[in-house]
């Protein structure tokens, strides 16, 4: 798990926010399992988490410091829950081949942690 920096002004509109490349763990999960080919379900845990596959790059936290500008005002109450409902469901599912996932080039999977407590926690079910 790698942890990814959070640009400043991100991280002093929203202190709670955490982000985890998860991509190699998801990946090494996936290699070892008996199923070869299928989709992969990621979950995250925890109630204020969410798995997205994101390029990893700044951009999106452009993005999301816009998103959090216009729409979520920095003194709303429970902020993190408009935030978390904003950026979607807890889960992702990615297809994997052969044992190895089916991501683009620059695709990573990332877990977001809107909680003050920087939540590591998700769960991987494999179907196929």
């Amino acid at each position: 798990m790698t942890s990814i920096e959070v640009p400043y002004s991100i991280a002093a509109a929203l202190p709670t926010l955490s982000v985890m490349d998860i991509t190699n763990e998801v990946a090494q999960s996936v290699a070892r399992s008996e199923r070869r080919d299928g989709i992969a379900y990621i979950c995250a845990t925890h109630g204020l988490s969410l798995v997205r596959v994101q390029e990893r790059e700044t951009g999106f936290f452009e993005d999301l410091e816009c998103l959090l500008e216009r729409v979520v005002p920095g003194d709303a109450p429970s902020r993190e829950r408009l935030v978390h409902a904003l950026l979607g469901s807890r889960t992702e599912q990615v297809p994997f081949k052969g044992g190895d996932l089916c991501l683009g080039q620059w695709q990573r999977i990332m877990l977001f942690s809107l909680d003050a407590e920087h939540r590591t926690d998700w769960s991987l079910t494999l179907v196929g």
